[in-house]
């Protein structure tokens, strides 16, 4: 027969202080606020930011892979790459295979933001000044939590 929880017990898990959620809604919000400096100098938002990461790395991606890479849907992911088709770093056109695959690619103009942004990870290693061994640790938690997240099919 399950454990009967007091009352007591019953309140205590709405505590803020017991919610994982919280110091990970806390520590992003603080993390993307010390990028934003850095991010105006070369004009990106951190979703604009995160999304030329991707390209800088792989040169070529269709938009479903890029939205499943940043964990963005359609509706978030969209704005972001109109956006930066206009600013001239990216070109969007219809996979020649299926058109119904968008193909995002990295143009000259992007391939040069990435000088721009070569200085922003030791800036915010910087401002962060968090331990490299728990930085590590915490970043391979962090995945383990996606993975996990990620297998329940949500």
């Amino acid at each position: 027969m399950p454990e009967m929880l007091s009352q007591q017990e019953k309140d205590d898990v709405l505590l803020l202080d017991h919610q994982l959620c919280f110091p990970l809604y806390a520590c992003a919000r603080e993390v993307i606020k010390r990028y934003r400096p850095f991010l105006e100098e070369i004009g990106l938002t951190y979703t604009q930011y995160i999304t030329m990461m991707v390209l800088w790395e792989q040169q070529s991606v269709s938009s479903r892979e890029l939205g499943r890479r940043l964990f963005l849907d359609s509706g978030t992911l969209t704005p972001v790459l109109k956006k930066l088709e206009t600013m001239g770093y990216i070109s969007r056109s219809r996979d020649e295979k299926d058109e119904r695959n968008l193909i995002v690619s990295i143009t000259e103009a992007g391939h040069a933001l990435k000088a721009s942004a070569a200085e922003i990870p030791t800036k915010m290693a910087e401002c962060i000044r968090f331990d490299p061994q728990d930085a590590a640790q915490l970043y391979v938690l962090l995945h383990r939590l996606l993975d996990t997240m990620n297998d329940t099919g949500e």
